[in-house]
């Protein structure tokens, strides 16, 4: 093919009025052209991405070295660390042959750089504590994780609606059993027969045991108070915006634990956030890695609200990009508003690996520089086929792309360097200590204790005369500033999150030493 026209077309296709990240150089008949620069506008990152690629193929790399320019340009980044290999963005890379290697052939210098990090942990071991009340996380996303069928769902659901109903706040999966206790038998089971229905035993135990599991397998510290804010995923230090880091590593057997809270935290974005309008960059931008785990075994109605935070959360100012190993793991609803798209190769070994490369191909503009079933499995380490949205919303020239090399460490920090990284951070002395407040379980355990003074006291005084009645322990609970945290009106948005009770403290911006 002419290489002119080549150089041309990636020119024309890849060149904006506005701020863009440099993602690398077009490849043609395996040569890298410097001149061919393939860059991505920062205010069309709102519309969303997807990066896929076989395992080994580079998508890491190609969310740090996105997310690292992000930072560079003032834009919050979070990402999930599924192999806990991401810490060392905090710190800047060493050169080697290789690097100066690639670097030459884009045509850049390459300076290493760190990045503004903050490390976060669902267990508490690897970061600050990420967490969240049972209360807030609502029905929706606690049945998935618990890994709920149809019918335990609703009971579910019904424990939450009886909760809201009596003010009780259930902090925690100690609140969660005490609350299904009392409903299922005794006085409890009886209060809400008319009202809200019966709680067969069967059920209840069933979703008790999948609790107790829960609790056996550590992960049941991402329920508790302090629950996460948001607003700190929005922090930037000395211009630069900070890299939330979710590091996931020891917790990897429960992959639907993280992923539905880091579509939790997500909801929360979306319904937090005012309308913004179009906007010269993203004020946040939200990676979501093996992106597929949370579209499997997904139900119609949790599907419908996925759908509804990734279309309508753009407008909010925030960019959402997935990454999987296949396009075919993200549901067609959804990849159709993805507009940006980064595909590693694809490895073609079986008859479903060749169908898998055949729709991947129909998601592409067509190019007339390459045969494109044939490129998409000889892609090198660190190549991908690229196409992103223009200004106007166009999808651009697809191009095999040599990509960028990321500027700080691509790999982990070394534990001394870890536990320094940690012990710095104001975000984890801010989420270390759990607290224990009084909640459904106390509330509960007062109530049951209410009743039986109750009866007590409507036994003849020995006198003859009444005896005083005193403030039960009932009502000493329930005045505890936890309970009249929930609102005789609760709000329950997308996948039944809940939000307008308690409004979160705002923090002011801080300036921090990068590592």
């Amino acid at each position: 093919m002419d290489k002119s026209a080549f150089i041309s077309a990636i020119q024309k296709s890849y060149t904006f009025n506005s701020s863009t990240i440099y993602l690398g150089a077009g490849v043609l008949g395996g040569e890298i052209i410097s001149d061919a620069k393939v860059n991505l506008a920062l205010r069309m990152m709102n519309r969303h991405g997807l990066v896929t690629g076989a395992t080994g193929s580079g998508k890491t790399r190609t969310l740090q070295l996105i997310a690292e320019q992000l930072s560079a340009a003032g834009v919050p980044v979070f990402m999930p660390d599924i192999k806990g290999d991401l810490s060392g963005m905090a710190k800047a890379n060493t050169t080697n042959p290789k690097i100066e290697e690639r670097a030459a052939a884009l045509g850049i210098r390459y300076e290493p750089s760190a990045f503004p990090v903050e490390l976060y942990s669902l267990t508490g071991k690897n970061g600050a504590q990420m967490r969240a009340t049972i209360t807030e996380f609502g029905p929706i996303l606690l049945s998935k994780i618990l890994e709920l069928n149809e019918v335990q769902t609703g009971v579910l659901n019904v424990i939450f609606k009886y909760a809201d109903d009596k003010g009780l706040p259930i902090v925690d999966f100690k609140d969660l059993k005490k609350v299904l206790n009392y409903l299922t038998e005794g006085k409890g089971a009886e209060e809400i027969k008319s009202d809200y229905g019966k709680i067969s035993s069967s059920t209840s135990g069933t979703i008790l045991r999948k609790i107790v599991s829960l609790e056996q397998q550590g992960v049941d510290h991402i329920f508790g108070e302090p629950s996460f804010d948001v607003d700190d995923l929005f922090e930037k230090v000395d211009g630069q915006g900070v890299i939330s880091i979710l590091n996931v590593s020891d917790i990897q057997s429960q992959p639907a634990v993280f992923s539905t809270f880091m579509l939790a935290l997500l909801a929360e974005i979306y319904q937090s956030l005012p309308e913004a309008g179009d906007l010269d960059k993203p004020k946040l931008v939200f990676f979501i890695d093996e992106a597929h785990l949370l579209f499997k075994d997904a139900s119609k109605a949790f599907m419908e609200q996925i759908e509804q935070v990734v279309r309508l959360i753009r407008s909010k100012g925030v960019g959402v990009f997935f990454c999987t190993q296949l396009t075919a793991d993200v549901p067609g609803s959804v990849l159709s508003q993805l507009g940006n798209r980064v595909h590693h190769v694809i490895r073609a070994f079986t008859p479903n690996d060749v169908k898998s490369l055949k729709e991947t191909i129909k998601t592409f503009p067509s190019s007339q520089f390459y045969n494109m079933e044939q490129q998409f499995t000889q892609l090198g380490t660190g190549q991908a086929f690229i196409t992103v949205l223009n200004e106007k919303g166009i999808p651009t020239e697809t191009v095999v792309t040599h990509l960028v090399p990321p500027r700080s460490i691509m790999g982990p920090l070394e534990a001394n360097d870890y536990t320094s990284h940690l012990n710095k951070s104001e975000m984890y002395r801010k989420y270390k200590d759990d607290v224990d407040p009084q909640s459904a379980f106390e509330l509960l355990e007062a109530r049951m204790k209410n009743d039986v003074e109750e009866n007590d006291s409507s036994r003849p005084a020995s006198s003859g005369r009444p005896a005083k009645k005193e403030k039960s322990t009932f009502e000493e609970v329930i005045a505890s500033p936890v309970a009249k945290q929930v609102g005789k009106e609760l709000v329950r948005g997308v996948f039944g999150l809940l939000f307008g009770t308690a409004p979160r403290r705002r923090t002011s911006p801080r300036r921090r030493s990068i590592f």
